[in-house]
């Protein structure tokens, strides 16, 4: 097993755009033995992917290998080596080796397959270009494949359309259509970063179990470092198309020599950082606050520590209708937010967490007026005077909206692609006719310069900006109107760590320089661990637990908050994930909660106060000082 599967020796790759050529990979070496996992660790840009659509073939047209080779060794052709750079990525021998020998599983399974063709139609079409089988035959062989990936009912996945399944089960039916010609190589670009936490370590776990069951290697690009720490036994490190250091994951994490290597090692947020300490990015971005953004006096800010939102017992239920043309209907009700309550203090980070479904974005929705909640209240404290927003409409329901803002999870499809920077930002100053003409202009210009981006660049267009830059862009663009409230939902979760370091940096020097107040929506613990003041838990539409940040962390009570802070990758070593006990336990199970968290007898779990502010969902008459231990 000892033997390279794959040899990358001093592979180049230039671009050909009308601006000139661009090289893209600087002659970067590698290898990646059979059956064994090699991780390619990076920054956007800095070539992964293109290293992976070489070795795949699937460079764009404006693509070319000008130099190096791509050596691969098919176990089932011993002795025979193929030169990948060298094929016709067109030919006959590549498409056979690409899907049948080597696959790859990509980062959005929702772009990756297609709309329009059931997921057994796909992973059909994969066995019969590449296996001999008939159409009994493949159906047979899709089923066992997604029964293998965890698919509960798999027969009645072959059925289903794409868009029918959860973020989850979409990358389990795309791992599935990459293992179904059972490859020597999987190559898995970024196959977890959109993910919960418990999603992520069951995919984790299932590349894992797969691999050594099929005998395959694994290529895997990924910006997490606790992944790699989890799943990697060679790390390759690149920055700007070339190698910074290359080794095993000993010499990675505990024996750190590049010095880009141990920038990205403190970029990364750490359940264990010190009170005070900062993360450490790549490139620091430094806010210069002034002019039209400090016109506002600090009487009008309120007091820190002073509730400004008051939420109680908030509901929303959706009602979902099943049937077939002719046949009955059927009603499904899900309660998307069950019974919430709580209080958000001025000057705070409020985090909120919590998987896909929970009910997070749901909530955060209400609380702008997207949605109307079926019953309960919010009410906004506006120093004198108290505003009941569900009860808002017309011009007074246009002032609030000056109050509250919100920072969207994909800063490139939340802006709009046609307008450019300057119109982008000053859009919200125009519709609530803030100012002149010249003010406008120049509280642009203040903005840029708060998140760092440089004022010549207002004639560009989104898509002249990075990811980090776009999200700079969002930020500003909600900071435009000078609110009080931020909503942050998922703002960094697509980010590379180093920009994730510099956006979060970015908040946190903001809320401290303009008194704002955030609710920050997010799954990654560790982040919300980093940023927040106070954390709220949710699960399918309950709030389970809440409690300052330490204490939280410190002494979690609730079974799904222990759930979630065991599922997430450490990029230490000592610690670990346990991927069997992540796979026995179902924390985010309602029904198999142990007393006191799970309803008996139709008496429903409440809040209970265990003090020092740390509230739990349990049975009203059970034992509090039993759920502090």
């Amino acid at each position: 097993m000892s033997e390279n599967l794959i040899e990358v020796r001093d592979l180049k790759v230039s671009f050909d755009l009308p601006e000139g050529q661009i090289q893209a990979v600087k002659g970067v070496s590698f290898r990646v033995q059979a059956g064994k996992t090699v991780s390619l660790v990076g920054e956007s840009g800095s070539g992964k992917s293109v290293v992976s659509q070489s070795i795949m073939g699937i460079l764009p047209k404006s693509a070319h290998i000008t130099g190096g080779q791509i050596l691969f060794r098919d176990p089932n052709k011993p002795g025979t080596v193929l030169d990948i750079a060298a094929m016709d990525r067109d030919g006959p021998d590549m498409r056979s080796l690409r899907g049948g020998r080597i696959s790859i599983i990509f980062q959005e399974p929702m772009t990756s397959l297609s709309p329009l063709h059931t997921v057994g139609n796909q992973i059909c079409e994969a066995l019969e270009l590449h296996r001999n089988v008939g159409g009994a035959e493949a159906i047979a062989m899709a089923e066992e494949m997604l029964a293998r990936v965890g698919f509960p009912d798999p027969l009645r996945a072959i059925r289903t359309y794409p868009f029918e399944l959860s973020g989850g089960l979409r990358q389990r039916a795309m791992i599935a259509m990459a293992l179904v010609c059972n490859p020597a190589l999987l190559i898995a670009d970024e196959p977890t970063t959109a993910l919960d936490v418990t999603i992520q370590a069951q995919i984790l776990k299932l590349c894992r179990d797969l691999q050594d069951d099929l005998g395959m290697a694994i290529l895997m690009i990924t910006h997490d470092l606790g992944v790699v720490a989890n799943m990697a036994e060679e790390v390759v490190v690149m920055y700007h198309g070339e190698v910074m250091e290359h080794g095993s994951l000993t010499d990675i994490f505990r024996n750190a020599q590049h010095p880009y290597l141990k920038s990205l090692l403190k970029a990364v947020p750490r359940f264990n950082m010190e009170p005070g300490e900062r993360l450490i990015p790549i490139r620091e971005i430094k806010p210069r606050i002034g002019g039209h953004l400090t016109l506002q006096k600090e009487g009008e800010q309120g007091k820190l520590g002073e509730p400004i939102l008051s939420v109680d017992g908030i509901n929303k239920t959706y009602t979902i209708k099943k049937g077939s043309l002719f046949g009955k209907q059927e009603r499904n009700q899900i309660k998307a937010v069950d019974n919430v309550s709580f209080e958000l203090r001025r000057g705070e980070c409020l985090g909120l967490v919590g998987e896909s479904g929970c009910g997070k974005t749901t909530l955060s929705k209400i609380l702008m007026r997207a949605l109307t909640p079926d019953t309960g209240s919010i009410r906004f404290h506006d120093h004198d005077r108290d505003i009941d927003i569900p009860a808002l409409e017309g011009k007074d329901l246009l002032e609030f909206r000056r109050k509250m803002q919100f920072i969207f999870q994909d800063p490139f499809s939340s802006l709009n692609p046609r307008m450019t920077v300057l119109d982008l930002i000053s859009e919200p100053l125009e519709i609530h006719d803030v100012g002149t003409h010249r003010e406008r202009q120049e509280l642009v210009q203040e903005l840029m310069e708060l998140v760092g981006l440089d004022t010549r660049h207002l004639k560009r267009y989104p898509h002249s900006f990075s990811g980090g830059q776009r999200q700079r862009l969002g930020i500003a663009r909600a900071l435009a109107l000078r609110p009080e409230i931020l909503i942050c939902d998922e703002p960094v979760s697509a980010l590379d760590v180093s920009i994730q370091a510099q956006i979060l940096n970015l908040l946190k020097d903001l809320k401290d320089t303009l008194g704002l107040t955030y609710i920050f929506i997010s799954h990654n613990l560790a982040v919300v661990d980093y940023i927040a003041d106070r954390i709220m838990v949710m699960c399918r539409g309950r709030l389970v637990e809440m409690a300052p940040r330490d204490l939280l962390f410190r002494n979690p009570v609730h079974p799904y908050t222990r759930g979630l802070l065991t599922a997430v990758p450490d990029p230490n070593l000592d610690h670990p994930l346990d991927f069997g006990h992540l796979m026995s336990e179902k924390a985010s199970e309602p029904t198999v909660w142990p007393f006191p968290f799970a309803e008996v007898d139709g008496v429903s779990p409440v809040l209970r106060d265990l003090g020092d502010g740390h509230y739990v969902r349990a049975l009203p008459d059970a034992n509090l000082s039993e759920l502090a231990a």
